[in-house]
């Protein structure tokens, strides 16, 4: 296959929310709690709902930025790409970069809306949420019909209403939403309790993804507190593999035989040592963990091949072993505009991942799988051969692709990520700068 012809999907993009984004879905009686961007002392703009502060856009809004302009603390909207907030840009990027489509998640509201479930009331919260998903549907993703595939917020603090909040989506056309990597870590009952079975019904009657993105948990790998930044930045998928082993050894597959996980921004060159060594501890150790599988399962592989989709940006590793996998499950994502994002050059990139296997294999890949898997069909607003990434290049030879504003990174940006994560706690004579800490891991997940 040419990279021209490539059919690009992305199941994992984000949003760097603009500020308006409340101002049309929250009923006057709430409008004096709703998110608002606030400018911070150091002058950089930052989301607040009420006390709580957002997550930083920093790594999370560089695209087509020089490493050398990644910053690790909060940015402000004229310090990135107009496309990281704004839907008639993020088109043309898309186009520039040969991409018909993306499924984009939250930023400032944590990769599972940790911020919207942990705000000052149930009742408050839940009316936010739900316009965080109005905007995101009918603004971000109806401004270009076939371009977006949805995805929605939950209020995980309320099963009941998160199941209600899943079929209200699916009515609307969104069969994505957010949930936590380890729900636990964010106080709510394990994901091994009865506690879900409501939201799994809703999910699985909706033909709804759940979307578990790593730092959905606010929760990071334990590395040292003065681990250098490389060692968590390298780090970042394993906390997928904590979601994937809880996932095959679950007990609610019988149940639920219909539902479907996403891990999403984990990569999966990992997964088949995973699948091993899971299929081994079953073979050597059944007779005292006494794990049992529903009837027509052989094992956890098994479980892992019917259920949990995968995805990839850049994984030079995973595409040599797909015998391990299912490749109906396996997907591509940009990470647009994250830190890890290939953005503009995905198409010369998938082919570098790709190109040795049959187009059959890369198209299941590249937007098939993506497709069945979120009840999206991209052809019934766009015909297929201007989808290809060859023709919206062709759309899009303005675009300027590097980006012009911002600045250097300097000693300001290891010093915020040294307090993002802990460090400051410990060796508070080597970080400068105000401190806005609220814990080792509940910040690290805002720039991974």
């Amino acid at each position: 296959m040419h990279k021209d012809d490539l059919i690009l999907v992305s199941v994992d993009d984000h949003i760097a929310e603009p500020a308006d984004m409340f101002d049309a879905h929250v009923p006057r009686k709430y409008r004096d709690r709703m998110p608002r961007v606030r400018l911070e002392p150091d002058g950089v703009q930052q989301w607040y709902y009420g006390d709580l502060r957002g997550r930083n856009m920093g790594l999370n809004a560089v695209a087509g930025k020089p490493r050398e302009m990644y910053n690790i603390d909060a940015s402000s909207y004229d310090e990135m790409r107009p496309g990281c907030f704004n839907v008639d840009e993020r088109v043309r990027d898309m186009n520039a970069g040969g991409q018909l489509a993306g499924l984009n998640f939250p930023n400032w509201t944590g990769f599972s809306g940790q911020v919207l479930n942990q705000g000052p009331d149930r009742e408050t919260n839940l009316v936010m949420i739900k316009a965080y998903n109005d905007w995101h549907i009918d603004e971000w993703c109806g401004a270009y019909p076939g371009r977006f595939i949805p995805c929605g917020i939950l209020p995980l603090f309320d099963v009941d209403e998160a199941a209600k909040e899943i079929r209200r989506l699916a009515a609307k056309g969104c069969h994505a939403v957010t949930f936590s990597e380890n729900p636990e870590a964010l106080k709510m009952p394990s994901i091994h309790t009865k506690y879900w079975y409501p939201l799994f019904e809703a999910a699985s009657e909706c033909k709804t993804v759940l979307c578990t993105h790593i730092g959905s948990s606010s929760r990071a790998p334990m590395f040292s507190s003065d681990a250098p930044a490389s060692v968590a930045m390298t780090g970042s998928s394993i906390m997928s593999a904590y979601t994937l082993l809880e996932l095959v050894w679950a007990e609610f597959w019988g149940d639920f035989p219909e539902l479907k996980f996403s891990l999403t921004e984990g990569d999966i060159g990992w997964i088949p040592y995973f699948l091993w060594r899971a299929e081994h501890v079953q073979n050597r150790h059944s007779g005292w963990t006494k794990a049992t599988f529903p009837p027509g399962y052989d094992g956890p592989s098994d479980v892992f091949n019917k259920h949990i989709h995968t995805c990839f940006i850049t994984d030079k590793v995973g595409p040599t072993l797909l015998d391990w996998l299912d490749t109906g499950m396996v997907c591509w994502e940009s990470d647009y505009p994250h830190s890890d994002s290939n953005w503009p050059f995905a198409p010369e990139d998938v082919m570098e991942s790709l190109g040795h296997l049959d187009d059959a294999v890369i198209n299941k890949i590249t937007h098939e799988n993506a497709m069945r898997a979120y009840s999206f069909d991209p052809f019934a607003h766009i015909p297929k051969e201007h989808a290809r990434a060859g023709h919206l290049r062709s759309q899009a030879t303005d675009v300027d692709v590097v980006t012009h504003v911002g600045h250097e990174a300097s000693q300001r940006d290891l010093d915020a990520w040294a307090r993002m994560t802990g460090f400051a706690h410990t060796h508070p004579a080597q970080v400068t700068g105000d401190a806005d800490i609220s814990g080792r891991a509940e910040k690290l997940g805002e720039n991974v």
